[in-house]
Parts: C-alpha cells; structure tokens; sequence
C-alpha cells in the first residue's frame, strides 16, 4: 500500500486519503439498508471506539510530530503545540457556537449554533459533518508534512492517520443514518444524508494539504491545530453521545481504550 500512495504527490496522496474515509462513513450508513434499529450499547460502545481512536491520533499522529518537527525548524516546541492546540481547540468552539447543528437523540429544540428552521435531517447532518472537518484536515496535513522531509513526518504514518479516521467514521455514519430511518425516512434517504456528512474530509484534506505545501514553516502548528480541534470533538460531543447510558459507561470506558490501541498499533507499526 505504501509503495502505492507514494508515486502520488502528497495533494492527490490526501484525496485519496480522505476519499477512503468518506467511503467508511458511507459505509456506516449503509447498515440501513440491512436494518432500522441498531442496539443502543453496540452504537455507545462504537463511538467510544471512535473517541479512543481520536485521541491516539491526536498525540502520535499530530502533536508528537508537530513538536518534534518545531525543533527542526528552530521554533520554541511547548510554544509552538500550545498555539496549536489551543488554535484548534477555539477554531472548532466557535464553529460549534455558530453552525446550527442537532446531535443525535436529542430533540429539535435542543439544537446547537444560530437557530434556524432547516428541517432535523439537515441540522443532524450537520453535526457529525463538524466532527470531519478536523478530521480531513488532519489527514490533509499530515500527508503534507510528508513533502517537507522531516525525520518526525512519514508516509506510514499519514496513511495510519488515514486508516484510523476512516475506522472511527463508520459509527459516525451510522449515527447520523440510523436516527433518520427510525423517525421514517427511505432507507435511501437515510443512506444520502448519512453519507453526505463525510463530503467534507476530501475538501478539508485537500486543502489542509496544499495550505501546508505552500508554507511549510507553519507546518507543526497546522498538526498541532489538528489535534486541538480533534480533541475539541472528543471531549464535547464523542464522549458525552456515547456516555448518556449510564448502564453503558464501562462498556464504552473499554471500547474507547480498545480504539485509543488500535490507533497506537497502527500509528507505531506503519509509522
């Protein structure tokens, strides 16, 4: 697979990325097509997973390169990650504040952002599609920083990045599918919309990764941005979904341990 992706440029390397991932959450939502329900514990325990995937890969794939590619380049690196991470963390509040957005298993009136009177379908649409826009950011970025030939950068490690997202995007289709189906749209419909919120990964990746192209010297703070807005997502919206079971709680505690080492195997095997 390596040997593949890399007689690509690293903006086509991204696409393709982030295509792979938007596929995954196509495929995620394609489970209506086989059922209308799906067992609340085994949706928790899957984006539990997903949240323990983002973490792993918020720190080996972005931070700890970030901070290692800092000092490279002559940058004080506590400095540069907490610009970085804080920067991401901020982006993605004030894009939750003012995106009108609906999570999962709440009410209409319960929606997030500017309030609007678009219908529940697009606003729970819109909520997992915040979820990937730092998600194909950081997959953009992270085949970028390949191009700037750093020791801290490698094409194992951007395509485990990329493997890992697309993992944790297949519950996030299925939560955004699942929820249309029960309240009695087509199950072709249901599919649409739950796809449809993966569009985002392959225009944020390929724009992560030409932004980082063309100036390279601001690379460790873009995937330490990356993270931040990562994290951002886990802590306000992955745990909290997963977690509103109480009788779930530790199920879900070891699904997102199980996603957090698998991320860590891929990230340490490939990268």
């Amino acid at each position: 697979m390596v040997e593949f992706i890399a007689q690509f440029n690293p903006i086509v390397q991204a696409l393709l990325a982030t295509l792979f991932t938007w596929a995954v959450t196509a495929a995620g939502a394609g489970l209506v097509f086989l059922q209308r329900e799906i067992n609340p514990k085994l949706l928790d325990g899957m984006l539990g997973f997903a949240a323990g995937v983002m973490i792993a890969a918020s720190f080996w794939s972005l931070l700890a390169p970030g901070i290692e590619m800092a000092g490279h380049l002559g940058h004080i690196p506590w400095l540069t990650a907490t610009i970085g991470f804080m920067g991401g963390g901020v982006f993605m509040r004030l894009t939750d504040r003012f995106l009108p957005h609906l999570h999962p298993g709440l009410a209409l009136a319960d929606s997030e952002g500017i309030k609007t009177s678009w219908q529940r379908s697009t606003l729970l649409v819109l909520a997992i599609t915040l979820h990937n826009i730092p998600e194909g950011l950081a997959v953009g970025v992270a085949f970028g920083a390949v191009a700037a030939d750093l020791p801290s950068a490698s094409l194992g490690g951007a395509i485990a990045l990329a493997i890992g997202i697309g993992l944790q995007n297949f519950p996030e289709g299925t939560a955004v599918a699942m929820p249309l189906r029960r309240e009695g749209l087509s199950r072709r419909k249901s599919f649409f919309l739950g796809q449809a919120s993966g569009v985002v990964e392959p225009i944020a990746g390929v724009l992560g990764a030409c932004f980082v192209l063309k100036m390279q010297h601001i690379l460790p703070y873009a995937l330490c941005f990356a993270a931040g807005a990562m994290i951002f997502v886990v802590v306000e919206e992955l745990i909290p979904e997963s977690q509103r079971k109480q009788a779930n709680i530790d199920f879900v505690t070891m699904a997102t341990l199980a996603g957090f080492a698998t991320m860590m195997i891929l990230d340490v095997a490939l990268g």
